[in-house]
């Protein structure tokens, strides 16, 4: 065997799991399951037009209808630190692979459209 096609031989045994891995489907998600899991998330997506403070001022974006794989990428990256913020890093942490696929199936299906209502202005006072 040249040395060539040991190199070549080498690099497919080792690369072999890595792909079967990446090959694997993610769980199916389940969105009667996803609605009982969304707390943590209905404070900031589930108010339209919801606006944070911390740690910037910025608009929550809307993720009801949103195409589930979005999600769970989007929980994937926040869990591994790939994207940052300090609620959702904490939140992704505390997910397995299977609440995020429920959840985004929630979320896909509409998520909480029908109930969510615009953030009620400050009353003035009196």
């Amino acid at each position: 065997m040249t040395r060539f096609t040991l190199l070549v031989a080498l690099a497919a045994a080792a690369l072999a799991p890595v792909l079967a891995a990446a090959q694997t489907p993610a769980p199916a998600g389940d969105p009667m399951r996803g609605a009982q899991k969304v707390q943590m998330c209905q404070g900031c997506h589930g108010i339209l037009g919801w606006r944070t403070a911390y740690p910037e001022v910025y608009r929550v974006p809307k993720i009801a209808g949103q195409h589930p794989a979005y999600i769970v990428s989007a929980l994937k990256e926040y869990k591994a630190r790939q994207r940052s913020h300090p609620s959702m890093d904490a939140i992704a942490a505390s997910l397995s692979d299977q609440d995020m696929a429920d959840i985004a199936a929630y979320y896909a299906a509409g998520g909480a459209t029908q109930t969510a209502q615009k953030a009620p202005a400050p009353e003035a006072k009196k």
